[in-house]
């Protein structure tokens, strides 16, 4: 059974860092772009970056350039998002999600997606 499934959410205050985890299970991830998504209350669901199967690609939401870095350890399937300058526009629920490589958009048209992890940014 396919499966991703996402850890690290919880509740940090504004200029706080997270570390959020994603571990897949019954298939692995060195063939796959992956990816960070994020949805807020009454917002569609945004790409907050992603990596290529390779990991020569990769790209970053504007919102978040500087502060955030998405990374791979394919010997463990695990991918992570490290997130750095936490603000309060920054909550939401984060997805992890993974894909077939294709030659459009490195976020667009992922297959398997995780259950998400909430993030709350608040003083």
């Amino acid at each position: 059974q396919l499966q991703l499934v996402e850890s690290g959410g919880g509740l940090v205050q504004p200029g706080g860092s997270l570390r959020l985890s994603c571990a897949a299970s019954g298939f692995t991830l060195d063939n796959y772009r992956i990816g960070w998504f994020r949805q807020a209350p009454g917002k569609e669901r945004e790409g907050v970056s992603c990596i290529s199967a390779s990991g020569s690609r990769t790209n970053y939401a504007d919102s978040v350039k500087g502060r955030f870095t998405i990374s791979r350890d394919n010997a463990k399937n695990t991918m992570y998002l490290q997130m750095n300058s936490l603000k309060p526009e920054d909550t939401a629920v984060y997805y992890c999600a993974a894909g077939i490589p294709q030659l459009t958009t490195l976020c667009g048209g992922m297959d398997y997606w995780g259950k998400g992890t909430l993030v709350t940014v608040s003083s």
